[in-house]
């Protein structure tokens, strides 16, 4: 499996906070059936700054230690971008880091309480200059938890959207279980990834997910595309093909 979305580089954001943990983590990826770990710090969001020149070099790093104890794990660099105004300018600065470096896909991180009205005009901005923007955990989105026509709107205009495996299997509260069960329901998520922080409390695990994914929709060929053929033809460059979401007459707002 390929793990699009993991804190896994040592003492950088709120990830692990020694190179130790992140070994750990690195280990229990593999024994889950993870091969290729996207290493995504957090970026632009007033908190951290990991623009592309450090990144590459700490994935480099961190890589070469796996050599080194024989961890049989792939690191890709990336990033977990938070939104902002005017993102295609950041990333020809080096100031946002793509999937792979390649500028094909970013992870969007949205705020943590709301959806600025400018998201659409951000995610148009990327879309004409051939990015794709993959919101990440929409199910944690208050706004999104009220309404997920909201979520479909930002599909229909061209992104793509992440759910946090730990989401799907309950570990974030039973609403928040719900919501991404729904949005799985109808087709307005494409990737599953851990979004791991930690060895403990937010582990880089999948396959829980990915089995709760074929129960939610009896449908095993797009639970497994979630970790194996969707996040392969990102780090590809490829066009991503995704099911057609819900009609909107179908949609319902999302409640407790």
């Amino acid at each position: 499996m390929i793990d699009l979305h993991c804190h896994i580089l040592p003492c950088v954001d709120d990830g692990p906070r020694s190179l130790e943990e992140s070994l750990a983590m690195a280990d229990q990826a593999v024994q889950d059936g993870i091969h290729t770990v996207v290493a995504t710090p957090h970026g632009l969001d007033g908190m951290y700054h990991n623009p592309l020149g450090p990144t590459l070099e700490r994935v480099a790093s961190l890589q070469s230690i796996f050599s080194e104890r024989g961890i049989p794990l792939k690191l890709i660099p990336g990033g977990d971008v938070h939104l902002c105004p005017a993102m295609v300018s950041l990333i020809e600065k080096g100031e946002a880091v793509t999937i792979n470096n390649a500028g094909k896909y970013l992870l969007l991180e949205l705020p943590a309480q709301t959806i600025p009205p400018g998201v659409r005009d951000e995610i148009f901005a990327l879309k004409l200059n051939g990015i794709t923007p993959i919101i990440t955990h929409p199910e944690r989105n208050p706004v999104i938890l009220r309404d997920l026509q909201v979520l479909h709107d930002l599909v229909s205009v061209g992104a793509l959207s992440q759910v946090t495996a730990m989401s799907l299997t309950g570990g974030f509260g039973e609403m928040i279980r719900r919501c991404a069960a729904e949005i799985v329901k109808n087709r307005l998520v494409h990737i599953i990834a851990s979004d791991a922080h930690s060895r403990d409390r937010r582990p880089p695990v999948l396959s829980e997910a990915v089995s709760a994914v074929e129960a939610i929709t009896g449908d095993e060929a797009y639970a497994r595309s979630m970790v194996l053929a969707v996040p392969a033809a990102i780090l590809e460059g490829k066009r991503v093909e995704i099911a057609e979401p819900a009609h909107l007459s179908r949609l319902r707002p999302f409640s407790s």
